[in-house]
């Protein structure tokens, strides 16, 4: 028994340190090659804070640039929740490098904390994915 525990920890400890995180953040250094994403804002933040209960889960929506060349190409609202994740991950892999294309999650932090307010240039769009 105490080595099924056992593998079962080592596969899961591979499984959380396989995966990568990038970020979409608000900086405004657009390189000059190729596209690169940038977080213009987020709103609608209706995700549950720390500390509260709540009946739903929430959600937030951010509008995210997209610059290819220097030139921005597009911005696109995406709201992110349990409902859409697919769709969001498909739009968002036809921006992401070839080594990033295997998207699992995109969440927006820091995560919401009652009674602690978040300035919006510490938020930023985090990405998960595995190589």
């Amino acid at each position: 028994m105490k080595k099924i525990i056992f593998l079962f920890f080592l596969f899961f400890c591979f499984a959380l340190f396989s995966q990568k995180i990038d970020k979409i953040t608000p900086k405004k250094c657009i390189p000059k090659k190729g596209f690169h994403l940038k977080l213009k804002s987020v709103f609608d933040d209706s995700r549950c804070p720390e500390g509260v209960t709540c009946v739903w889960a929430g959600e937030v929506s951010v509008i995210i640039e997209v610059y290819k060349d220097q030139q921005l190409m597009e911005e696109k609202k995406l709201t992110l929740n349990s409902k859409n994740k697919e769709e969001n991950i498909k739009w968002l892999v036809n921006y992401l490098p070839e080594s990033a294309k295997n998207v699992k999650s995109i969440f927006v932090l820091p995560y919401p904390k009652e009674g602690i307010a978040v300035k919006p240039k510490q938020q930023f769009v985090a990405i998960t994915y595995n190589d």
